[in-house]
């Protein structure tokens, strides 16, 4: 299939199956569409145990979409921009605090704990998974995904405090999410003696090498989203709503140009597009600077923004094809592991940070945060693309796809459909 029709065909799943889940399911968008594709995945695997064909053919087309490269190098700098433009900047900046210490300490040491604990339970199902992998899967389940967190926080009915730290976390810790694994993966990469995807020629793994590599993904991405979102906000402020349509450009081609030169300049573009939305959107300011972006940008972000999501959330349940291929016994086994020792992370991430918090700065907590926080941390497409990057090379690379996409479905089926009724508890 040539990219045109591939085009074609993922809209058209994303209309079909946005309207089942309107007449028919009636749930939240990101969960319907993914249990409706998800279903429609489970159908055809068995099928194609009768019918071999259909399985192959299938398992053709949605390996020709390449999730990681469509999610991780065209869509995930869109969705970080959509999501972060219609964030309160004032309420971001009053929460500072908890967001960015939940963002980066609780994603450090949930990716460490998380990486520790399957180290020890993976031999006890058979499978010897070496450290450093164990760490890599760690790192790309760890952070909560913003797509699936933004997608149903509004819906949460908590308040406003609590709300803005949820989704403040969720933006920020993708981004820091991603520089451990790459940076992990490339530490990874030099042991083997490697060059692979995301690894450097020559990786310096000391630990002034490490804080070398970590620091400019992070600082360099910050600065990238800073210099791209105040070029941007003083081009819209200089348009002033005169020209709707070059404001829409404007904004759409400094994601587009922000994207590639952090791969160009090895810097975090997922805190890049972050920032960039933060300084360009409107919420929480001054009328003045509110109104140098204009409300028919928000509206094509908007849109923009369900289309994506619709269409990502398809193609997570339609990996379970993919996944059917390699099908083996101790995926069944894995599973509930990694989903037990993951939700028990996300805790340990949440409660040590919070518990800090409140201890040195003497204020307290919204009521039940940090149990709708462990349970309100959604994994989504990122974990799923960030595992499929694994190199092939890497023995242990099914059984982390595996786990990874257990995680995923059960955080957003399962966590996702239950976490309103446990604030309203």
């Amino acid at each position: 299939m040539g990219i045109l029709d591939l085009i074609t065909l993922l809209i058209f799943l994303a209309a079909v199956f946005t309207l089942l889940n309107i007449t028919l399911l009636k749930l939240p968008s990101t969960i319907g569409l993914m249990a409706i594709a998800l279903l429609s995945s489970v159908v055809i695997v068995l099928l194609g145990m009768v019918f071999p064909s259909i399985l192959n053919g299938a398992s053709h087309i949605v390996e020709e979409f390449d999730f990681k490269e469509v999610l991780l190098n065209v869509m995930l700098n869109f969705l970080l921009f959509a999501g972060a433009l219609s964030v309160d900047l004032s309420k971001l900046l009053e929460e500072r605090v908890p967001v960015l210490v939940l963002a980066t300490l609780g994603t450090l040491m949930s990716t460490f704990i998380v990486g520790y604990l399957m180290y020890y339970a993976f031999p006890m199902i058979g499978v010897e998974v070496e450290l450093i992998y164990c760490l890599l899967f760690g790192a790309l389940i760890s952070p909560t995904d913003p797509i699936a967190v933004l997608a149903l926080v509004k819906k949460f009915g908590v308040s406003k405090n609590l709300e803005i730290k949820i989704a403040g976390e969720s933006l920020f810790n993708d981004g820091v999410g991603v520089v451990i694994f790459l940076t992990i993966s490339a530490i990874a990469e030099s042991m083997m003696g490697g060059g692979g995807e995301h690894a450097a020629h020559h990786v310096d793994t000391s630990i002034f090498g490490i804080a070398k590599l970590f620091g400019q993904e992070v600082f360099g991405g910050v600065a990238l989203g800073v210099g791209l979102g105040y070029l941007g906000f003083k081009l819209l402020d200089y348009i002033d709503n005169d020209h709707v349509e070059l404001e829409v450009l404007v904004t759409l081609s400094l994601v587009m140009l922000g994207g590639r030169l952090a791969e160009l300049s090895h810097v975090s573009g997922p805190l890049g597009m972050v920032v960039m939305g933060l300084f360009i959107g409107n919420e929480g300011r001054s009328e003045k600077l509110a109104n140098a972006t204009g409300e028919y940008v928000y509206k094509f972000w908007h849109l923009l923004d369900e289309a994506l999501n619709a269409i990502l959330f398809i193609l997570i349940g339609l990996e379970v094809i993919v996944i059917a291929q390699d099908f083996q016994m101790e995926f069944l086994i894995v599973a509930p592991i990694a989903i037990s020792i993951v939700l028990f992370a996300r805790f340990l991430g949440v409660a040590i940070p919070v518990t800090a918090i409140e201890k040195i700065t003497g204020k307290k907590f919204e009521e039940k945060s940090i149990i709708i926080l462990t349970w309100g941390g959604l994994r989504g497409g990122i974990s799923v693309a960030l595992a499929l990057s694994l190199s092939d090379s890497i023995p242990a690379k099914e059984i982390i796809v595996a786990a990874t996409y257990a995680v995923v479905v059960f955080s957003i089926l399962i966590q996702g459909l239950t976490i309103e009724r446990l604030i309203k508890n």
